[in-house]
């Protein structure tokens, strides 16, 4: 009988709760919609308000779909480099649409 070694890192990676975070996502789709469709926001307030909830769904992904929240710190700062450039470039269309 053959026993299978496990190392410290595998023994502390739990699998992500995958349904959850579904859920989660599904719960931020549907804020979204009724964000862009039944409120009746101003224009500048809409733009803020789905670009946070698209943040916040990005973050979910990159967290657990894609496992970044168990991986070590240089592959974060690796992930996490180009998002001045993205932030730069979005604060840009944005001032552009106002």
């Amino acid at each position: 009988m053959q026993t299978e070694s496990v190392t410290p890192g595998e023994a502390a990676h739990r699998h992500p709760p995958y349904m959850m975070v579904f859920f989660g996502l599904a719960i931020l789709t549907v804020a979204e919609v009724l964000v862009a469709f039944v409120s009746g926001m101003p224009k500048r307030v809409l733009i803020i308000a789905l670009v946070l909830l698209a943040v916040w769904k990005a973050l979910l992904v990159a967290l657990y779909y894609m496992h970044l929240k168990f991986e070590p710190r240089k592959l974060w700062l690796l992930v996490v480099s180009p998002l001045p450039l993205a932030a730069v470039l979005v604060l840009t269309v944005l001032l552009e649409a106002w």
